[in-house]
């Protein structure tokens, strides 16, 4: 009689002990779902769908999405000075878009006829032993 009330007594204790390990599995799992509603590194699409932790920008030139570290680098100026900043641009006929740290959009600039500058308002990029930017007439940016 003792042997029955030990075994009875053993499966009656396993089965408590199994609802409990199947709730901590349960918070376990919850837990789980919620970290996984953190956003995921990579999907930052803006609203053209380029990933930004990729490089790509959108271009309203090429209409679609570039990385502008691949077109063409022009470096601060300042006589004597050295900076860290660039600019970026890419061309497209007689088109030019340029893409500055300081500016949130890109700026269009066009040309007439090759050779001459590109212009938009107080913008023109000039090319001269490679490139120069002037905003208002002064040397802000130049490259190759």
């Amino acid at each position: 009689m003792k042997k029955i009330i030990l075994i009875a007594f053993v499966v009656v204790s396993s089965f408590s002990c199994e609802k409990k390990v199947s709730s901590e599995k349960k918070d376990f799992q919850e837990q789980t779902e919620e970290t996984k509603k953190e956003p995921v590194v990579g999907a930052d699409s803006d609203a053209h769908g380029c990933k930004a932790s990729a490089g790509y920008v959108w271009s309203v030139l090429k209409k679609e999405c570039i990385r502008i570290f691949e077109g063409t680098k022009l470096s601060h100026y300042d006589e004597g000075k050295e900076y860290t900043t660039a600019a970026y641009v890419i061309f497209d006929g007689n088109k030019a878009e340029l893409f500055l740290d300081t500016q949130k959009e890109s700026i269009i600039l066009e040309r007439k006829s090759e050779g001459d500058s590109w212009i938009n308002g107080d913008w023109q990029l000039i090319p001269w032993k490679g490139y120069v930017l002037k905003k208002n007439g002064k040397i802000i940016y130049t490259g190759k």
